[in-house]
């Protein structure tokens, strides 16, 4: 499922990526490779910038740090596992498999899985406590 849903992406940007040369081409704007990753990768981050940030100050804002934290780290995650999968290919140390990258995030989550569970035992532990001196 997984696997199908990341062939699909990647198969929409292989789209985006032909119309956007076609554009290129047909306007003779003639932009190299270089300057066209320069000005889309420019403006999607400043799309992605643009969404998240409110998202962002909301969830600051209504105390949901861990929110903020976990989204970062996942996206580190992807990042980080794409980066050892694609240098072993390229250094011959060990094979590329998508499955190996499915694996190394479901560690994360289910790890941290286990972390949010005992945190908030640990929060209601506290709660229990505070209200048991409370009425003392």
């Amino acid at each position: 499922m997984l696997k199908e849903f990341l062939y699909d992406i990647v198969g929409l940007f292989a789209k985006i990526h032909s119309y956007i040369l076609r554009l290129n081409d047909a306007y003779e704007y003639n932009f190299s490779d270089k300057e066209l990753h320069f000005l889309v990768i420019g403006v999607l981050g400043m799309a992605f910038l643009f969404v998240v940030y409110p998202v962002f100050k909301w969830l600051a804002k209504h105390n949901h740090i861990m929110v903020i934290a976990w989204g970062y780290v996942f996206t580190l995650i992807i990042v980080i596992t794409f980066a050892i999968e694609i240098g072993q290919k390229v250094t011959g140390t060990g094979a590329m498999e998508f499955a190996d990258i499915v694996m190394g995030v479901f560690g994360f989550m289910a790890m941290f899985a286990v972390f949010a569970v005992v945190r908030e035992i640990y929060k209601a532990a506290v709660r229990l406590i505070r209200r048991y001196r409370e009425e003392e």
